[in-house]
């Protein structure tokens, strides 16, 4: 078993622009607006890199802060560890590499071809911060979320130091998203941390179902974004009580989660 604290959220999706706002939805999910998801502009990065950046990295970036900021970390940006998981990548980039290379010309565009790595949005978000410190990215289908969240516990709680954790996933553009439906934008971003904060306990367990969203339009975001397998553990966050969430793994086991009381932190 493995324990870490939680000291800073971020979030964004349908409904859902801040883990300050969203928060409240998540705790009444009839109050959620019942929009789409709005990536804002990075701040962080030089107005060439904004220009270059795809959605992707935006969301990321933004989920980023949003975590940094919660937990009045932002000075400490350059000395934090990452793992930053995602089912899609960049969908639309990845869209319009296959229709370069379907053009007679097949000439590929130099950004085109940065951005299609799957550890761009942490090389923008590096970059941005001017951090050396290690990075993960990790691409696990559905389970992206509950791998990434293990392998940030694993590390953080190895290191004994802060890693943040960014979890995003993005639709595809027609005709992938026949194959892959993707129903919208939704990223997140925990910091964890070796001590304090709100505390986890994370285990390995046997497959079996995981945890869903009582409210239906909830669990239909959950089912439909792959990032947004993390609803329940941030409803739980929201609630502030003692839970225990299992979240999607891969075939043979899933990830159980056992969360204190937010009255127990320190």
């Amino acid at each position: 078993m493995i324990t870490v604290g939680i000291a800073g959220i971020g979030l964004l999706g349908p409904g859902l622009a801040d883990w300050a706002t969203g928060r409240a939805a998540l705790l009444a999910p009839a109050s959620r607006p019942r929009t789409p998801s709005v990536v804002p502009a990075p701040q962080r990065l030089p107005a060439t890199e904004r220009r270059r950046a795809g959605a992707l990295v935006r969301a990321s970036i933004a989920a980023a802060d949003q975590a940094l900021d919660d937990a009045d970390a932002q000075a400490d940006a350059a000395a934090i560890a990452t793992v930053f998981t995602s089912s899609t990548g960049d969908p639309l980039n990845c869209h319009l590499l296959c229709e370069a290379l379907a053009a007679p010309e097949r000439i590929v565009s130099p950004t085109r071809f940065t951005n299609s790595v799957h550890n761009a949005a942490a090389g923008y978000w590096h970059i941005a911060v001017a951090s050396r410190r290690p990075s993960t990215s990790l691409a696990v289908h559905d389970a992206s979320f509950g791998v990434g969240l293990l392998e940030a516990a694993v590390q953080c709680a190895a290191a004994q130091a802060p890693v943040l954790l960014v979890a995003c996933d993005l639709p595809y553009p027609e005709p992938l998203h026949a194959l892959r439906p993707v129903i919208d934008v939704f990223a997140t971003a925990l910091l964890l941390v070796p001590a304090g904060g709100r505390r986890l306990r994370l285990q390995v367990g046997a497959d079996g179902d995981s945890t869903r969203c009582a409210d239906a339009a909830l669990e239909a975001l959950r089912l439909g974004m792959p990032a947004a397998r993390a609803l329940p553990l941030l409803q739980a966050l929201a609630a502030g009580a003692a839970a225990t969430v299992r979240i999607e793994g891969q075939p043979g086991w899933a990830l159980d989660v056992e969360l204190e009381s937010a009255a127990t932190t320190p």
